[in-house]
């Protein structure tokens, strides 16, 4: 039985050895990020495979090799559900220790599997100066275990606290600083229960992923084990001094428990127990600076830096033929919330809503992606068409100066769609008339049959009758035409229609806001609502929504006469609309209490502007 067993394992190997084929090896390199001056730590090279030789690791004119390399080879078997797994691993273990203070670097290390060369990752270890106090936050390796505390009272405020952490204390507006939450520690953290960070109010709040890791870190001369809570990346809205507030936590601390000793054997056992202690991180107030004047017309609150491209599906097409212009932003910057560049089509296209794709991402380095967006329109009439440049302008806060991209101009050329009416005006985009030639034709029948004629007595030509009818059919005609000729003009004004069809549109866009309410849909509802909004204010404005600004809605309202009150409340809906999409939280009730605000808001502007 014994030779069985044995016979199957050798099988097994074999046969994982021949399914491991090149492309399956795996050799990595690890140490520690951090060690202090005068400790020893590991150095480790693994392989996936067992057959690794000729091990070459790179000079380390920095560090004493004590001792390796040491081999060793690890087999596992597992059987899950009825499926066999197996895997190896070869380990080759260093004993090293630093000669000097400072980050280092070590290159990649060889080694060869059954003829074929593998290189591992290169590594960067940082040493600490020794504590000169003698704790070095941790055990051999660094970033290990650190003592618990003999008493509750004996943590100090140097021996555990939080910090928060600014990247930058001097911004622009817009311009993104990173925030990190960090917390350090000279004893023996159990857990952090309770976490509660700022709300981080006059930004917009993007946070970061992050995997909370015990490592080294030299702080006011004293080594600390240190772990990141969060890191959120944030955008100032407004120019001035903006503080950021404390965070509070809840910290849970290994403290070793007193206890009698009774026996010889007690002094070599110790109790613990878990103490909560409540820390806060201190407050910081960062410096925003507005962005300077010389804004271009084209620019719209981006700030960072971005390229952009721009390309057409087609430059020939036919009448009643879509064409799109698709514009490719990209950079790193206040992306997520920068508007859309414009695109200006000829005035006798029907332009549809952008469709935008967007790829974001946040890391410590900042907010970075692409916006994709495409504008479709249709012509409606056939002729030579231009659609000009699109231009795009942000603030660079590393050059601290405004940057345009511009495209080229895109010529069209529209031709009569199949069956088109041979009569259909053939326009150009030099001009916006349009020459329409109506034709009629009357069809007048004789009367047949019987004649009947009327006596002198009865005769209606003439009469006050007849003469009050054909008035009032004048009078009729006359009012109706005028009506007729006032609508068409008013359809013609393309600025007019938009102005009075921005309540139902907005109508329109609330009811599906409060559909997304009732579903608790927070960020969808909090952008519909700032569509519906912006979209109300740009048709009842007639303003092109990309050149909308509350700066420039303000300035507007006050033309029409609208009350500072009215005006200020639509910024407080834009406003709670931003910031709410990003916020961490809100109250209950915040969404429902917008719904009926934005209602309001539109409603008695309706009543002030009337066109």
């Amino acid at each position: 039985m014994r030779q069985t067993v044995i016979f199957l394992f050798a099988a097994i190997y074999s046969a994982v050895a021949t399914y491991l084929k090149a492309d399956d090896v795996t050799f990595k390199a690890a140490a520690p990020e951090a060690v202090v001056m005068g400790q020893q730590f590991r150095l480790t090279y693994t392989l996936n495979v067992d057959d690794g030789r000729e091990l070459r690791i790179p000079d380390m004119p920095d560090f004493d090799v004590l001792m390796g390399p040491t081999s060793s080879v690890s087999r596992s078997i597992q059987f899950i559900n009825g499926v066999q797994s197996s895997s190896v691993t070869q380990t080759f273990t260093y004993i090293l220790m630093p000669k000097k203070e400072g980050t280092f670097n070590l290159a990649p290390a060889t080694v060869k599997v059954k003829n074929a060369g593998y290189t591992s990752n290169a590594l960067t270890i940082k040493v600490l100066p020794p504590d000169p106090s003698g704790n070095t936050g941790g055990r051999q390796g660094g970033g290990g275990e650190s003592q618990p505390a003999t008493s509750p009272t004996g943590i100090g405020s140097e021996d555990l606290f939080v910090r928060m952490i600014p990247s930058r204390r001097n911004v622009y507006e817009q311009e993104g600083l990173l925030v990190t939450f960090k917390i350090y520690s000279l004893v023996d953290v159990a857990s952090v229960p309770s976490l509660k960070f700022p709300e981080f109010e006059g930004f917009l709040a993007q946070d970061i992923d992050v995997n909370p890791q015990w490592t080294l870190e030299n702080y006011n001369g004293r080594n600390y084990r240190t772990a990141v809570l969060k890191q959120t990346f944030l955008y100032p809205q407004r120019s001035g001094q903006i503080t950021i507030e404390s965070g509070k936590f809840d910290v849970l601390v290994r403290v070793r428990t007193p206890k009698r000793i009774r026996s010889i054997f007690d002094e070599f056992l110790d109790t613990y127990q878990d103490v909560k202690k409540e820390l806060t991180s201190p407050a910081a107030t960062v410096d925003v600076k507005p962005l300077p004047p010389g804004k271009p017309a084209s620019f719209n609150g981006a700030v960072g830096n971005y390229t952009m491209r721009t390309s057409v599906n087609t430059t020939n097409m036919k009448v009643n033929e879509a064409v799109t212009v698709t514009v490719h932003l990209s950079g790193s910057g206040n992306i997520r919330i920068a508007k859309n560049p414009e695109v200006l089509f000829p005035n006798d296209f029907e332009v549809y809503d952008p469709k935008v794709d967007t790829k974001i991402k946040t890391t410590t380095a900042g907010t970075s992606g692409t916006k994709t967006i495409e504008y479709m329109a249709i012509p409606r009439y056939a002729g030579d068409f231009e659609i000009p440049a699109v231009t795009f302008s942000y603030f660079d806060p590393k050059d601290g100066a405004y940057k345009t991209l511009r495209s080229d101009a895109y010529a069209l050329h529209v031709e009569k769609g199949a069956g088109g009416d041979a009569d259909a005006p053939v326009v150009s985009n030099f001009s916006n008339r349009e020459n329409v030639r109506l034709l009629g034709q009357d069809i007048r029948y004789l009367k047949v049959g019987n004649v009947h004629f009327l006596s002198n007595r009865e005769i209606f030509f003439g009469s006050l009758t007849y003469i009050l009818i054909y008035v009032t059919v004048a009078v009729l005609f006359f009012a109706f035409f005028i009506i007729y000729r006032k609508q068409m003009k008013e359809n013609a004004n393309i600025a007019l229609v938009r102005t009075k069809k921005a309540n139902r549109t907005a109508v329109r866009r609330l009811k599906k806001a409060r559909k997304l309410l009732k579903e608790n849909r927070k960020e969808a509802f909090y952008d519909e609502t700032l569509r519906a909004v912006w979209g109300y204010l740009s048709d009842k404005l007639n303003i092109p929504l990309s050149h909308l600004t509350k700066d420039n809605v303000e300035a507007e309202l006050f033309k029409y006469g609208v009350e500072e009150a009215l005006s200020g409340e639509f910024t407080d809906i834009l406003n709670t609309c931003e910031f709410a999409r990003y916020a961490p939280s809100q109250a209950p009730d915040a969404m429902d209490q917008l719904f009926k605000q934005a209602v309001s808001a539109i409603g008695r502007m309706e009543n002030t502007i009337k066109k």
